[in-house]
């Protein structure tokens, strides 16, 4: 991790790009917020792929944030391609969203994605959201050796019976 996290926010809706940029820099982390407007995008990002190649310019994420109604490939069709990448196991990914619907938080753990939250309406819950997520990276940060999600998640207590499918996980320990 660099001095200074890096979060890729995969967003085409402007006023939440401008929620999120205001949320975390009233939480007082330091962080570098890169944002792309679609699933085409976010593959090359994630992939260092054409204008996305300079990783100078466009460091790989500290934590992923991803929104699953985007643009030429959805959040899904993102974490679907995210799983065929091994180099990327190891990148946290938070699906934000406004799909309340159970099937959609399942398709997105089963696909691996370390949390699945609801879109704050306001300042307040978007503000909340991200001191928890600066919470986060100041923790990983101090303990390089902590990485989300851990290789047995999802634990098994955390699956749902008979289906197999993560259900919302509990808070981990940190080891």
């Amino acid at each position: 991790m660099s001095e200074q996290p890096t979060i890729l926010l995969a967003e085409n809706n402007d006023d939440d790009i401008i929620l999120a940029q205001c949320a975390f820099d009233q939480a007082g982390f330091p962080y570098l917020l890169m944002t792309v407007r679609d699933g085409e995008d976010a593959i090359s990002y994630l992939s260092g792929f054409a204008r996305f190649s300079d990783r100078a310019q466009f460091p790989m994420p500290d934590l992923f944030l991803l929104d699953l109604r985007l643009p030429l490939r959805d959040g899904f069709e993102v974490l679907r391609w995210r799983q065929t990448q091994p180099q990327l196991n190891q990148l946290p990914v938070i699906v934000l969203t406004q799909s309340n619907r159970i099937s959609d938080a399942n398709e997105a753990y089963r696909l691996g994605a370390f949390s699945f939250l609801v879109k704050g309406t306001d300042f307040k819950d978007t503000a909340t959201f991200a001191q928890s997520v600066s919470e986060y990276l100041a923790r990983a940060k101090n303990n390089a050796g902590w990485h989300l999600p851990p290789a047995t998640w999802p634990l098994e207590e955390n699956m749902s019976p008979n289906s197999g499918t993560p259900t919302y996980p509990q808070e981990l320990p940190i080891k």
